[in-house]
């Protein structure tokens, strides 16, 4: 099958970033995962955070849930402390997330932000600064 939902991802120091668009099914969040672990080999080596932008995704399918409750339970076992959301007020995303997060057994700090300059001095507040604070991949 074809994947549904799109993503942009990247590390800056030990920081992963994503942007999430999109309908997503099971085939885009296998994409995502395979993506994210080949992206956090050497940042999972320390205590790492991820902030990630979720004002453009239209949730998932139904098989999408344990496939999402996987990478976060992999994301903890390989030293994920803090997650940072990025989304306007939206009370089905908001309910999605706190289900996952509830059926997850991890100990990663959640937060969610309506701003991304809020998310990004979360982050740096507690040890997590990066060289480019916008949810937009630095030109290389």
């Amino acid at each position: 099958m074809i994947g549904h939902g799109s993503f942009d991802m990247w590390v800056d120091n030990q920081v992963l970033l994503a942007r999430i668009d999109g309908a997503w099914n099971e085939e885009e969040t296998r994409a995502y995962f395979k993506k994210m672990k080949q992206l956090t080999k050497e940042v999972i080596k320390q205590p790492w955070a991820q902030i990630v932008y979720l004002n453009d995704w239209e949730l998932g399918t139904p098989e999408n849930e344990q496939l999402t409750m996987e990478l976060i339970q992999w994301s903890t076992e390989h030293n994920l402390k803090k997650t940072a959301t990025v989304y306007s007020p939206h009370l089905i995303k908001q309910l999605q997330i706190e289900r996952l997060k509830s059926n997850s057994i991890n100990n990663t700090d959640y937060r969610s932000f309506q701003l991304e300059t809020e998310a990004f001095a979360w982050l740096k507040s507690e040890g997590y600064a990066v060289n480019h604070p916008h949810l937009t991949a630095p030109d290389i």
